[in-house]
């Protein structure tokens, strides 16, 4: 029988890189974005549906997500939307605050919950949530990023005694540095004159790891082995530089390893 998945965030990047390899493998495909109207690459591909989805938005997601479920029988959510915020605490707005944990940790939690009643009713189903390696070891003016991404980590683990009641599995994908345009789209630079000195350290930093990314589709290959394995594994780490940092975390420990990373940017 056809499998299907369901991606968030499917208009660029990562999104749309896994579902064109889904697409690919014979898969039907549920590709939401904010603006389908305006995808069209993903509308042109056989077995593949765009419905709008805005995750800050919990009326649309229970819609999106029923007349998802109207269509096919989903096997597989992927909740891969995602906004990033860099710079100090003191210079964020409340709002920009709450759009990052509505978006990075809301909106993912929102989703799941209204697909789990689907996967109960069929015994099984996959979620799998884009975080980051910035959800398993921290940088410096990431910190309401990082929130999010450390709490899905968390949030996931804890998921999946509960899931795993209903033969329903969860799984995080956390990549490094992606050559997307994530870092002019969906990334939010604020600046604040009491931390220009490591702003302009991280930055040049930041812009420096770009330049060594791995494509979007490398990182939907692992994606679809996180899909299709079946392993009893929550964390997949994707990406060399993303296994780099967390091996060396785990090798020399968090407190070390936060000590280590400082020194690196700041010197």
């Amino acid at each position: 029988m056809q499998k299907t998945i369901f991606i968030t965030g499917a208009s660029t990047g990562l999104g749309k890189a896994t579902a064109r390899l889904f697409q690919s493998k014979g898969w039907n495909v549920i590709a939401t974005m904010r603006n389908p109207e305006n995808e069209t690459e993903l509308s042109q591909l056989e077995n593949v549906t765009l419905l709008p989805l805005d995750v800050t938005d919990p009326e649309q997601i229970n819609t999106t997500a029923a007349k998802a479920i109207s269509l096919h029988n989903i096997d597989v959510v992927f909740n891969n939307a995602g906004y990033g915020l860099m710079g100090a605490l003191e210079a964020f707005s409340d709002d920009q605050i709450l759009k990052q944990i509505n978006t990075n940790l809301l909106g993912v939690i929102r989703v799941t919950h209204a697909f789990i009643p689907h996967f109960r009713e069929k015994k099984g189903g996959l979620f799998i949530s884009t975080t980051s390696m910035g959800g398993l070891l921290g940088f410096p003016l990431h910190s309401i990023y990082h929130a999010t991404k450390f709490g899905i980590e968390g949030w996931s683990e804890s998921m999946s005694f509960e899931l795993g009641v209903h033969n329903i599995g969860i799984k995080t994908i956390a990549p490094g540095a992606i050559a997307t345009d994530f870092l002019y789209r969906s990334l939010d630079r604020n600046l604040h004159p009491a931390y220009q000195d490591l702003e302009d350290k991280l930055f040049a930093l930041t812009d420096a790891m770009m330049n060594a990314a791995v494509t979007a589709e490398k990182i939907a290959g692992i994606v679809f082995e996180a899909a299709t394995d079946g392993k009893d594994q929550i964390r997949y780490i994707a990406g060399d530089d993303a296994n780099a940092m967390y091996a060396r975390r785990l090798e020399i420990g968090s407190e070390e390893s936060r000590k280590e990373i400082r020194k690196q940017i700041l010197g």
